[in-house]
């Protein structure tokens, strides 16, 4: 669940790479089509991220059509949230953390954490609770339905709690992010320049020398 198109490949691709190698299956939810980074690019941009996605094994891309740059975490998105996750009925969702995450300000951008917040309200309480956005049961046929898992990304350092092993998907993970041209570029250095960070969240779970890691904070919302 993320506010634009690249998002989940800058945050979590390597993540996402090892579940679809383990045989889950992964759904995406965009909810903005990234049209406020250039002059009429939303169209280019959902093609990348339909690409990345297609690299990664991921079964489905859904884009919500919320204003880029202009995501508040209103009902509607709660309600267009809800939605997909009775829709798919996940076990699990990533999405990215409500709170700023003060050591690195440049990722903390407002729509992410709009969608956070918004992603939060919709796993708890709305997907499971048939009286919230009535419509989806009684004019869509939607059951509730209850997820067990929420994994955020870019929180807070202090509430990150568990660690992907992502070394043997790096290469995969590198091709999806490439895969949003509109956004990196040709970039030939791009992986050099983003190995030093993955391997110093792996250092710091104490995996061996020569690995690489994502980090979340994972919460129970049984």
């Amino acid at each position: 669940m993320t506010a634009h198109p690249d998002d989940v490949d800058f945050g979590a691709a390597g993540t996402v790479a090892t579940w679809t190698a383990a045989g889950i299956e992964v759904h995406y939810c965009v909810c903005t089509s990234g049209e406020a980074s250039g002059d009429d690019i939303a169209e280019t941009r959902r093609a990348e991220q339909r690409a990345a996605a297609d690299l990664l094994g991921v079964r489905s891309v859904t884009f919500l059509d919320h204003p880029d740059g202009a995501v508040v975490a209103s009902i509607q998105l709660r309600r267009d949230i809800s939605r997909v996750i009775r829709q798919v009925r996940p076990e699990r969702v990533l999405t990215w953390s409500p709170e700023i995450n003060w050591d690195m300000v440049v990722t903390a951008h407002p729509d992410h954490r709009a969608v956070g917040m918004a992603a939060f309200a919709a796993i708890y309480p709305d997907a499971r609770n048939g009286h919230a956005h009535p419509e989806l049961l009684q004019a869509e046929g939607l059951a509730p339905w209850t997820v067990r898992e929420l994994w955020l990304a870019d929180g807070p350092s202090a509430l990150r709690n568990h660690a992907v092993d992502i070394t043997d998907c790096f290469d995969k993970r590198m091709a999806a992010l490439r895969a949003h041209v509109s956004q990196v570029g040709e970039n030939p250095n791009l992986d050099e320049r983003m190995r030093p960070f993955f391997a110093a969240v792996a250092s710091k779970y104490g995996l061996p020398d020569g690995h690489l890691a994502e980090e979340f904070q994972v919460v129970d919302t049984s």
